[in-house]
Protein backbone atom coordinates (compact mmCIF):
# COMPACT_ATOMS: atom_id res chain seq x y z
CA UNK A 1 0.00 0.00 0.00
CA UNK A 2 1.21 3.51 -0.85
CA UNK A 3 -0.31 6.49 0.93
CA UNK A 4 0.22 10.01 -0.41
CA UNK A 5 -0.02 12.78 2.18
CA UNK A 6 1.09 16.39 2.77
CA UNK A 7 3.13 17.52 5.76
CA UNK A 8 4.39 20.84 7.10
CA UNK A 9 7.93 20.56 8.44
CA UNK A 10 10.07 23.15 10.22
CA UNK A 11 13.27 24.00 8.31
CA UNK A 12 15.54 22.57 11.00
CA UNK A 13 13.80 19.20 10.67
CA UNK A 14 13.65 18.93 6.88
CA UNK A 15 16.73 16.69 6.66
CA UNK A 16 15.78 14.44 9.57
CA UNK A 17 14.27 11.34 7.94
CA UNK A 18 13.25 9.82 11.27
CA UNK A 19 11.27 12.96 12.17
CA UNK A 20 9.50 12.96 8.79
CA UNK A 21 8.68 9.25 9.17
CA UNK A 22 7.23 9.88 12.63
CA UNK A 23 5.23 12.84 11.29
CA UNK A 24 3.85 10.63 8.50
CA UNK A 25 2.94 7.91 11.01
CA UNK A 26 1.17 10.46 13.21
CA UNK A 27 -0.76 11.84 10.22
CA UNK A 28 -1.89 8.33 9.24
CA UNK A 29 -2.48 7.27 12.87
CA UNK A 30 -0.25 4.22 12.47
CA UNK A 31 2.93 3.02 14.16
CA UNK A 32 6.18 4.23 12.63
CA UNK A 33 7.33 0.59 12.63
CA UNK A 34 4.62 -0.18 10.07
CA UNK A 35 6.25 2.15 7.55
CA UNK A 36 8.82 0.68 5.18
CA UNK A 37 9.84 3.98 3.62
CA UNK A 38 8.83 7.61 3.21
CA UNK A 39 9.69 9.28 -0.09
CA UNK A 40 9.47 13.05 -0.56
CA UNK A 41 7.89 13.75 -3.94
CA UNK A 42 7.37 17.51 -3.68
CA UNK A 43 8.98 20.22 -1.54
CA UNK A 44 8.29 23.95 -1.37
CA UNK A 45 8.97 26.77 1.08
CA UNK A 46 6.00 28.52 2.66
CA UNK A 47 7.20 31.84 4.09
CA UNK A 48 3.80 33.51 4.38
CA UNK A 49 3.65 33.16 8.16
CA UNK A 50 6.11 34.48 10.75
CA UNK A 51 7.73 31.04 10.96
CA UNK A 52 8.76 29.67 7.54
CA UNK A 53 7.97 26.00 6.99
CA UNK A 54 8.49 23.44 4.27
CA UNK A 55 5.34 22.11 2.66
CA UNK A 56 6.12 18.60 1.47
CA UNK A 57 4.21 15.84 -0.27
CA UNK A 58 5.32 12.33 0.56
CA UNK A 59 4.60 8.78 -0.50
CA UNK A 60 4.39 6.45 2.49
CA UNK A 61 5.24 2.84 1.60
CA UNK A 62 3.62 0.11 3.68
CA UNK A 63 4.47 -3.39 2.51
CA UNK A 64 5.50 -2.07 -0.90
CA UNK A 65 8.90 -1.61 -2.58
CA UNK A 66 9.98 1.98 -3.11
CA UNK A 67 9.42 3.26 -6.65
CA UNK A 68 12.05 5.32 -8.44
CA UNK A 69 11.10 8.93 -9.07
CA UNK A 70 12.10 8.52 -12.70
CA UNK A 71 12.98 5.95 -15.33
CA UNK A 72 16.07 6.61 -17.48
CA UNK A 73 15.62 6.87 -21.23
CA UNK A 74 17.52 4.43 -23.45
CA UNK A 75 19.33 6.07 -26.36
CA UNK A 76 20.24 3.38 -28.87
CA UNK A 77 22.37 3.98 -31.96
CA UNK A 78 20.65 5.56 -34.96
CA UNK A 79 21.17 4.77 -38.61
CA UNK A 80 21.71 7.22 -41.45
CA UNK A 81 18.52 6.63 -43.46
CA UNK A 82 16.78 9.58 -41.78
CA UNK A 83 18.77 12.67 -40.80
CA UNK A 84 17.62 15.98 -39.37
CA UNK A 85 19.67 19.16 -39.02
CA UNK A 86 19.21 21.05 -35.76
CA UNK A 87 20.46 24.64 -35.79
CA UNK A 88 21.37 25.58 -32.22
CA UNK A 89 22.44 23.54 -29.20
CA UNK A 90 20.42 25.26 -26.50
CA UNK A 91 17.71 23.38 -24.57
CA UNK A 92 15.35 23.20 -27.56
CA UNK A 93 18.08 21.89 -29.86
CA UNK A 94 19.59 19.38 -27.44
CA UNK A 95 16.27 17.92 -26.35
CA UNK A 96 15.11 17.75 -29.95
CA UNK A 97 18.27 15.77 -30.69
CA UNK A 98 17.67 13.40 -27.77
CA UNK A 99 14.07 12.80 -28.83
CA UNK A 100 15.09 12.18 -32.44
CA UNK A 101 17.52 9.53 -31.21
CA UNK A 102 14.70 7.89 -29.27
CA UNK A 103 12.77 7.79 -32.54
CA UNK A 104 15.68 6.31 -34.47
CA UNK A 105 16.48 9.50 -36.40
CA UNK A 106 20.02 10.80 -36.66
CA UNK A 107 20.46 14.43 -35.45
CA UNK A 108 23.08 16.73 -36.95
CA UNK A 109 23.49 19.61 -34.49
CA UNK A 110 25.12 22.84 -35.66
CA UNK A 111 26.11 25.59 -33.23
CA UNK A 112 27.76 28.89 -34.05
CA UNK A 113 29.61 28.89 -30.73
CA UNK A 114 32.05 26.73 -28.84
CA UNK A 115 31.62 23.79 -26.49
CA UNK A 116 30.95 24.54 -22.83
CA UNK A 117 34.57 24.27 -21.78
CA UNK A 118 35.97 26.51 -24.51
CA UNK A 119 33.21 29.10 -23.96
CA UNK A 120 34.71 29.93 -20.56
CA UNK A 121 37.66 31.83 -21.99
CA UNK A 122 35.35 34.11 -23.99
CA UNK A 123 33.13 34.71 -20.96
CA UNK A 124 36.13 35.69 -18.85
CA UNK A 125 37.36 38.05 -21.58
CA UNK A 126 33.85 39.52 -21.85
CA UNK A 127 33.69 40.14 -18.09
CA UNK A 128 37.17 41.53 -17.51
CA UNK A 129 38.08 43.20 -20.81
CA UNK A 130 34.69 44.02 -22.32
CA UNK A 131 35.55 42.17 -25.54
CA UNK A 132 32.57 40.48 -27.19
CA UNK A 133 32.91 37.41 -29.38
CA UNK A 134 29.69 37.52 -31.46
CA UNK A 135 29.66 33.71 -31.72
CA UNK A 136 30.73 32.80 -28.17
CA UNK A 137 29.24 34.62 -25.19
CA UNK A 138 26.58 34.19 -22.52
CA UNK A 139 23.91 33.64 -25.19
CA UNK A 140 25.74 31.66 -27.88
CA UNK A 141 27.53 28.35 -27.53
CA UNK A 142 26.83 24.83 -26.33
CA UNK A 143 23.86 24.73 -23.98
CA UNK A 144 22.61 28.15 -25.02
CA UNK A 145 21.89 31.12 -22.78
CA UNK A 146 20.92 29.02 -19.76
CA UNK A 147 24.23 27.20 -19.34
CA UNK A 148 26.13 30.07 -17.75
CA UNK A 149 23.22 32.08 -16.47
CA UNK A 150 21.71 30.13 -13.61
CA UNK A 151 19.88 27.00 -14.69
CA UNK A 152 16.49 27.73 -13.15
CA UNK A 153 14.03 25.01 -14.13
CA UNK A 154 10.74 26.41 -12.87
CA UNK A 155 8.10 26.62 -15.58
CA UNK A 156 4.39 27.26 -15.93
CA UNK A 157 4.32 25.27 -19.19
CA UNK A 158 3.01 22.16 -17.49
CA UNK A 159 0.27 21.61 -20.10
CA UNK A 160 2.59 21.83 -23.10
CA UNK A 161 4.53 18.65 -22.47
CA UNK A 162 6.07 16.27 -19.96
CA UNK A 163 8.00 18.42 -17.48
CA UNK A 164 8.94 15.37 -15.41
CA UNK A 165 10.53 13.74 -18.45
CA UNK A 166 12.71 16.81 -19.06
CA UNK A 167 13.83 16.93 -15.43
CA UNK A 168 14.44 13.18 -15.42
CA UNK A 169 16.69 13.41 -18.48
CA UNK A 170 18.69 16.13 -16.73
CA UNK A 171 19.07 13.87 -13.67
CA UNK A 172 20.08 11.01 -15.95
CA UNK A 173 22.86 13.25 -17.24
CA UNK A 174 24.14 14.36 -13.85
CA UNK A 175 21.73 16.83 -12.23
CA UNK A 176 20.92 16.33 -8.55
CA UNK A 177 17.75 14.37 -7.78
CA UNK A 178 16.36 17.35 -5.86
CA UNK A 179 15.21 18.94 -9.12
CA UNK A 180 12.56 16.21 -9.34
CA UNK A 181 11.18 17.29 -5.96
CA UNK A 182 11.71 21.02 -5.45
CA UNK A 183 8.88 23.32 -6.46
CA UNK A 184 11.44 25.78 -7.87
CA UNK A 185 14.18 23.45 -9.13
CA UNK A 186 17.60 24.92 -9.83
CA UNK A 187 20.87 23.42 -11.05
CA UNK A 188 23.41 26.25 -10.93
CA UNK A 189 25.80 27.62 -13.52
CA UNK A 190 28.70 25.67 -11.97
CA UNK A 191 26.98 22.31 -12.53
CA UNK A 192 25.20 22.84 -15.84
CA UNK A 193 28.30 22.68 -18.08
CA UNK A 194 29.02 19.12 -16.95
CA UNK A 195 25.42 18.08 -17.59
CA UNK A 196 25.49 19.64 -21.06
CA UNK A 197 28.74 17.81 -21.81
CA UNK A 198 27.12 14.53 -20.77
CA UNK A 199 24.18 15.19 -23.10
CA UNK A 200 26.66 15.82 -25.90
CA UNK A 201 28.31 12.47 -25.15
CA UNK A 202 24.92 10.73 -25.34
CA UNK A 203 24.19 12.28 -28.74
CA UNK A 204 27.60 11.35 -30.14
CA UNK A 205 27.42 7.80 -28.72
CA UNK A 206 24.14 7.30 -30.60
CA UNK A 207 25.78 8.24 -33.94
CA UNK A 208 24.53 11.81 -33.82
CA UNK A 209 26.74 14.64 -34.96
CA UNK A 210 27.58 17.95 -33.26
CA UNK A 211 29.51 20.67 -35.07
CA UNK A 212 30.72 23.71 -33.11
CA UNK A 213 32.02 26.98 -34.60
CA UNK A 214 29.46 26.37 -37.37
CA UNK A 215 27.36 29.48 -37.85
CA UNK A 216 24.61 29.01 -40.43
CA UNK A 217 24.93 31.67 -43.12
CA UNK A 218 22.55 30.38 -45.80
CA UNK A 219 19.70 28.02 -46.51
CA UNK A 220 19.43 25.34 -49.18
CA UNK A 221 15.93 25.77 -50.60
CA UNK A 222 14.20 24.27 -53.62
CA UNK A 223 10.54 24.65 -54.56
CA UNK A 224 9.61 26.03 -51.10
CA UNK A 225 11.19 23.05 -49.39
CA UNK A 226 14.29 23.23 -47.21
CA UNK A 227 16.96 20.70 -48.12
CA UNK A 228 19.71 21.84 -45.81
CA UNK A 229 21.85 24.75 -44.65
CA UNK A 230 25.26 26.23 -45.33
CA UNK A 231 27.70 27.21 -42.61
CA UNK A 232 30.83 29.27 -43.07
CA UNK A 233 32.70 26.02 -43.73
CA UNK A 234 30.43 23.59 -45.57
CA UNK A 235 26.98 22.53 -46.73
CA UNK A 236 24.77 20.12 -44.77
CA UNK A 237 21.89 18.26 -46.43
CA UNK A 238 19.16 16.41 -44.51
CA UNK A 239 15.49 15.42 -44.58
CA UNK A 240 14.32 18.31 -42.37
CA UNK A 241 15.65 21.26 -40.39
CA UNK A 242 14.78 22.24 -36.83
CA UNK A 243 15.54 25.91 -36.23
CA UNK A 244 16.37 26.30 -32.54
CA UNK A 245 18.64 29.32 -32.56
CA UNK A 246 17.56 31.17 -29.38
CA UNK A 247 16.15 34.66 -28.88
CA UNK A 248 19.35 36.57 -29.70
CA UNK A 249 20.30 35.21 -33.14
CA UNK A 250 19.24 38.32 -35.04
CA UNK A 251 21.27 37.32 -38.09
CA UNK A 252 19.07 34.23 -38.49
CA UNK A 253 15.97 36.42 -38.63
CA UNK A 254 17.72 38.53 -41.27
CA UNK A 255 18.59 35.37 -43.23
CA UNK A 256 14.96 34.22 -43.26
CA UNK A 257 13.85 37.69 -44.28
CA UNK A 258 16.25 37.62 -47.22
CA UNK A 259 14.26 34.67 -48.60
CA UNK A 260 10.91 36.29 -47.86
CA UNK A 261 10.10 33.67 -45.23
CA UNK A 262 7.14 34.75 -43.11
CA UNK A 263 7.79 36.15 -39.63
CA UNK A 264 5.81 38.39 -37.30
CA UNK A 265 6.45 40.80 -34.45
CA UNK A 266 5.34 39.55 -31.03
CA UNK A 267 5.01 41.01 -27.54
CA UNK A 268 8.02 40.77 -25.24
CA UNK A 269 9.31 42.68 -22.19
CA UNK A 270 12.14 45.02 -21.24
CA UNK A 271 13.31 46.78 -18.11
CA UNK A 272 16.13 46.67 -15.62
CA UNK A 273 17.99 44.38 -13.28
CA UNK A 274 17.31 45.14 -9.60
CA UNK A 275 20.03 44.18 -7.13
CA UNK A 276 19.50 44.01 -3.35
CA UNK A 277 21.67 42.70 -0.54
CA UNK A 278 20.61 39.08 -0.06
CA UNK A 279 20.40 39.65 3.70
CA UNK A 280 17.72 42.27 3.11
CA UNK A 281 15.62 39.89 0.99
CA UNK A 282 16.06 37.20 3.67
CA UNK A 283 14.82 39.63 6.31
CA UNK A 284 11.79 40.64 4.25
CA UNK A 285 10.80 37.07 3.39
CA UNK A 286 11.86 35.13 6.49
CA UNK A 287 12.03 37.75 9.21
CA UNK A 288 15.72 37.00 9.67
CA UNK A 289 18.82 38.08 7.75
CA UNK A 290 21.36 35.42 8.61
CA UNK A 291 22.02 32.59 6.19
CA UNK A 292 20.74 29.32 7.63
CA UNK A 293 21.69 25.82 6.56
CA UNK A 294 18.00 24.97 6.91
CA UNK A 295 16.66 27.87 4.86
CA UNK A 296 17.56 28.56 1.24
CA UNK A 297 18.44 32.15 0.25
CA UNK A 298 15.07 33.87 -0.02
CA UNK A 299 13.42 34.44 -3.40
CA UNK A 300 10.56 36.63 -4.56
CA UNK A 301 8.11 36.85 -7.44
CA UNK A 302 6.16 40.05 -7.99
CA UNK A 303 3.71 41.20 -10.63
CA UNK A 304 1.07 43.85 -11.26
CA UNK A 305 -0.72 45.70 -14.06
CA UNK A 306 -0.02 49.35 -14.83
CA UNK A 307 -2.09 51.12 -17.49
CA UNK A 308 -2.73 47.84 -19.28
CA UNK A 309 0.93 46.75 -19.25
CA UNK A 310 2.31 43.95 -17.13
CA UNK A 311 5.14 44.81 -14.75
CA UNK A 312 6.79 41.78 -13.20
CA UNK A 313 9.94 40.28 -11.77
CA UNK A 314 11.76 37.82 -13.98
CA UNK A 315 14.62 35.35 -13.56
CA UNK A 316 15.17 36.02 -9.85
CA UNK A 317 18.67 34.98 -8.73
CA UNK A 318 19.09 34.71 -4.93
CA UNK A 319 22.72 34.71 -3.86
CA UNK A 320 23.69 35.48 -7.44
CA UNK A 321 25.54 37.93 -9.65
CA UNK A 322 24.96 40.09 -12.69
CA UNK A 323 26.70 39.42 -16.00
CA UNK A 324 26.97 41.13 -19.39
CA UNK A 325 24.89 39.18 -21.91
CA UNK A 326 25.65 41.34 -24.95
CA UNK A 327 26.04 39.49 -28.23
CA UNK A 328 27.48 42.25 -30.42
CA UNK A 329 29.69 45.34 -29.99
CA UNK A 330 27.92 48.61 -29.29
CA UNK A 331 25.09 47.14 -27.18
CA UNK A 332 24.65 46.44 -23.49
CA UNK A 333 22.48 43.60 -22.20
CA UNK A 334 22.37 42.33 -18.61
CA UNK A 335 21.43 38.97 -17.17
CA UNK A 336 21.60 37.26 -13.79
CA UNK A 337 23.12 33.96 -12.71
CA UNK A 338 23.94 31.99 -9.59
CA UNK A 339 25.80 28.84 -8.67
CA UNK A 340 24.20 25.79 -7.07
CA UNK A 341 24.94 27.11 -3.56
CA UNK A 342 23.49 30.57 -4.23
CA UNK A 343 25.89 31.90 -1.62
CA UNK A 344 26.94 35.32 -2.93
CA UNK A 345 25.87 38.39 -0.91
CA UNK A 346 23.53 39.81 -3.56
CA UNK A 347 20.06 39.03 -4.87
CA UNK A 348 19.07 40.19 -8.34
CA UNK A 349 16.07 39.95 -10.61
CA UNK A 350 14.85 41.41 -13.85
CA UNK A 351 11.95 43.80 -13.36
CA UNK A 352 10.39 44.34 -16.75
CA UNK A 353 7.46 45.94 -18.55
CA UNK A 354 5.50 44.15 -21.26
CA UNK A 355 6.01 45.64 -24.71
CA UNK A 356 3.64 45.36 -27.69
CA UNK A 357 2.81 47.12 -30.94
CA UNK A 358 1.40 50.16 -29.10
CA UNK A 359 4.93 50.83 -27.84
CA UNK A 360 7.06 50.05 -30.86
CA UNK A 361 4.58 51.55 -33.33
CA UNK A 362 7.04 54.32 -34.34
CA UNK A 363 9.21 51.53 -35.76
CA UNK A 364 6.45 50.08 -37.94
CA UNK A 365 8.50 50.71 -41.08
CA UNK A 366 10.63 47.78 -39.92
CA UNK A 367 7.53 45.53 -40.26
CA UNK A 368 8.00 42.26 -38.32
CA UNK A 369 11.29 43.63 -36.98
CA UNK A 370 9.65 46.63 -35.28
CA UNK A 371 9.99 45.19 -31.77
CA UNK A 372 13.51 44.00 -32.55
CA UNK A 373 14.52 47.49 -33.64
CA UNK A 374 12.95 49.02 -30.52
CA UNK A 375 14.88 46.53 -28.36
CA UNK A 376 18.16 47.16 -30.15
CA UNK A 377 17.91 50.94 -29.87
CA UNK A 378 17.54 50.78 -26.09
CA UNK A 379 20.48 48.38 -25.83
CA UNK A 380 22.58 50.87 -27.79
CA UNK A 381 21.46 53.71 -25.47
CA UNK A 382 22.52 51.63 -22.46
CA UNK A 383 25.93 51.02 -24.02
CA UNK A 384 26.54 54.69 -24.82
CA UNK A 385 25.34 55.85 -21.41
CA UNK A 386 27.85 53.45 -19.86
CA UNK A 387 30.61 55.46 -21.57
CA UNK A 388 30.79 53.01 -24.49
CA UNK A 389 32.02 50.17 -22.31
CA UNK A 390 30.18 47.28 -20.70
CA UNK A 391 29.88 49.31 -17.51
CA UNK A 392 26.17 49.51 -16.73
CA UNK A 393 24.22 52.74 -16.24
CA UNK A 394 22.74 52.52 -12.75
CA UNK A 395 20.63 54.36 -10.20
CA UNK A 396 19.59 53.75 -6.64
CA UNK A 397 16.02 52.48 -6.60
CA UNK A 398 14.83 55.36 -4.40
CA UNK A 399 16.56 57.93 -6.62
CA UNK A 400 14.92 56.45 -9.71
CA UNK A 401 11.49 56.89 -8.12
CA UNK A 402 12.38 60.48 -7.18
CA UNK A 403 13.91 61.31 -10.58
CA UNK A 404 17.30 62.05 -9.02
CA UNK A 405 20.71 61.08 -10.38
CA UNK A 406 22.44 59.07 -7.67
CA UNK A 407 25.39 60.85 -6.07
CA UNK A 408 26.79 57.45 -5.06
CA UNK A 409 26.00 53.83 -5.79
CA UNK A 410 26.06 50.71 -3.61
CA UNK A 411 28.56 47.92 -4.16
CA UNK A 412 27.55 45.52 -6.92
CA UNK A 413 28.22 42.00 -8.16
CA UNK A 414 28.54 43.28 -11.73
CA UNK A 415 32.22 42.88 -12.60
CA UNK A 416 32.47 45.44 -15.47
CA UNK A 417 31.25 48.10 -13.03
CA UNK A 418 28.41 50.62 -12.85
CA UNK A 419 28.09 54.32 -13.67
CA UNK A 420 25.56 56.70 -12.14
CA UNK A 421 23.08 57.74 -14.83
CA UNK A 422 19.48 58.83 -15.24
CA UNK A 423 17.80 55.60 -16.38
CA UNK A 424 14.80 57.53 -17.70
CA UNK A 425 17.04 58.59 -20.60
CA UNK A 426 17.92 54.97 -21.39
CA UNK A 427 14.51 53.36 -21.00
CA UNK A 428 12.24 56.07 -22.38
CA UNK A 429 8.97 57.29 -20.83
CA UNK A 430 6.77 54.25 -21.52
CA UNK A 431 9.02 51.78 -19.65
CA UNK A 432 10.20 54.24 -16.97
CA UNK A 433 6.75 55.44 -15.93
CA UNK A 434 5.35 51.92 -15.67
CA UNK A 435 8.42 50.67 -13.83
CA UNK A 436 8.01 53.41 -11.24
CA UNK A 437 4.34 52.64 -10.72
CA UNK A 438 5.06 48.91 -10.54
CA UNK A 439 7.91 49.34 -8.05
CA UNK A 440 5.57 51.29 -5.76
CA UNK A 441 3.10 48.40 -5.90
CA UNK A 442 5.94 45.98 -5.11
CA UNK A 443 6.85 48.12 -2.09
CA UNK A 444 3.38 47.49 -0.67
CA UNK A 445 3.64 43.76 -1.33
CA UNK A 446 7.18 43.45 0.09
CA UNK A 447 7.80 45.95 2.87
CA UNK A 448 11.40 47.08 2.56
CA UNK A 449 11.77 46.24 -1.13
CA UNK A 450 12.08 49.91 -2.08
CA UNK A 451 15.28 51.07 -0.40
CA UNK A 452 18.36 53.11 -1.23
CA UNK A 453 20.35 49.89 -0.70
CA UNK A 454 18.85 48.57 -3.95
CA UNK A 455 20.33 49.38 -7.36
CA UNK A 456 18.68 49.44 -10.78
CA UNK A 457 20.97 48.55 -13.69
CA UNK A 458 20.11 48.85 -17.38
CA UNK A 459 19.18 47.09 -19.46
CA UNK A 460 17.33 43.76 -19.10
CA UNK A 461 16.08 43.30 -22.64
CA UNK A 462 16.32 39.63 -23.66
CA UNK A 463 13.42 38.18 -21.70
CA UNK A 464 12.07 36.63 -24.89
CA UNK A 465 12.18 37.10 -28.63
CA UNK A 466 10.47 40.15 -30.20
CA UNK A 467 9.97 38.02 -33.32
CA UNK A 468 7.91 34.89 -33.92
CA UNK A 469 8.62 32.43 -36.73
CA UNK A 470 5.13 31.01 -37.39
CA UNK A 471 4.37 27.32 -37.65
CA UNK A 472 1.28 25.28 -38.41
CA UNK A 473 -0.30 24.35 -35.04
CA UNK A 474 -0.99 20.81 -36.27
CA UNK A 475 2.23 19.99 -38.11
CA UNK A 476 4.58 22.41 -36.29
CA UNK A 477 6.07 23.16 -39.70
CA UNK A 478 6.50 26.64 -41.15
CA UNK A 479 3.43 27.38 -43.32
CA UNK A 480 5.58 28.43 -46.31
CA UNK A 481 8.60 26.13 -46.17
CA UNK A 482 8.23 22.36 -46.13
CA UNK A 483 10.59 20.61 -43.76
CA UNK A 484 11.38 23.73 -41.68
CA UNK A 485 10.44 23.40 -38.01
CA UNK A 486 10.90 26.53 -35.84
CA UNK A 487 11.42 25.67 -32.16
CA UNK A 488 12.18 27.19 -28.78
CA UNK A 489 12.72 30.75 -27.63
CA UNK A 490 14.12 32.02 -30.92
CA UNK A 491 10.99 30.95 -32.75
CA UNK A 492 8.83 32.68 -30.13
CA UNK A 493 7.32 29.55 -28.55
CA UNK A 494 9.14 29.21 -25.22
CA UNK A 495 10.71 31.11 -22.37
CA UNK A 496 13.25 29.35 -20.18
CA UNK A 497 15.14 26.07 -20.08
CA UNK A 498 12.29 23.65 -19.43
CA UNK A 499 9.70 25.19 -21.77
CA UNK A 500 12.35 25.31 -24.51
CA UNK A 501 13.31 21.69 -23.87
CA UNK A 502 9.64 20.66 -24.03
CA UNK A 503 9.23 22.55 -27.29
CA UNK A 504 12.28 20.85 -28.80
CA UNK A 505 11.11 17.43 -27.63
CA UNK A 506 7.64 17.92 -29.11
CA UNK A 507 9.06 19.41 -32.31
CA UNK A 508 11.09 16.22 -32.82
CA UNK A 509 7.86 14.22 -32.68
CA UNK A 510 6.40 16.50 -35.34
CA UNK A 511 9.47 15.99 -37.53
CA UNK A 512 9.13 12.22 -37.15
CA UNK A 513 5.51 12.45 -38.31
CA UNK A 514 6.54 14.55 -41.29
CA UNK A 515 9.22 12.06 -42.33
CA UNK A 516 6.80 9.17 -42.01
CA UNK A 517 4.28 10.96 -44.24
CA UNK A 518 7.03 11.32 -46.84
CA UNK A 519 7.46 7.56 -46.75
CA UNK A 520 10.95 7.57 -45.26
CA UNK A 521 11.64 4.27 -43.46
Amino acid sequence: MIKKISLRILPEKINELSFIQQSAADALTIQVEDIDAVQITRRSMDARSRTPVYQIQVSVYIGEPVQDLYQPVHYGPTGQKKQVIIVGSGPAGLFAALRLIELGIRPIVLDRGKNVRDRRFDLKTLQTDGLINPDSNYCFGEGGAGTYSDGKLYTRSTKRGDVKKILSILVQHGAVHDILVNAHPHIGSNRLPGIIKNIRDTILAANGQIHFNSRVVDLVLKDQKIQGVRTQQKEFIADAVILATGHSARDVYQLLDRYGILMEAKPFAMGVRVEHPQELINTIQYGRSEKSACLPPAEYSLACQVDGAGVYSFCMCPGGMLVPASTAPGELVLNGMSTSLRNLPYANAGVVVSIDSKVYGPYEKFRHFAGLEFQQQIEKKAFHSGQKTLAAPAQRLTDFLENKISSSLPATSYVPGIISFDLNEVLGPFISERLKAGLKVFARKMKGYVTNEATLLAVESRTSSPVRIPRNPKTWMHPQVKGLFPAGEGAGYAGGIVSSAIDGDTCADAVSGYLSCRGLP
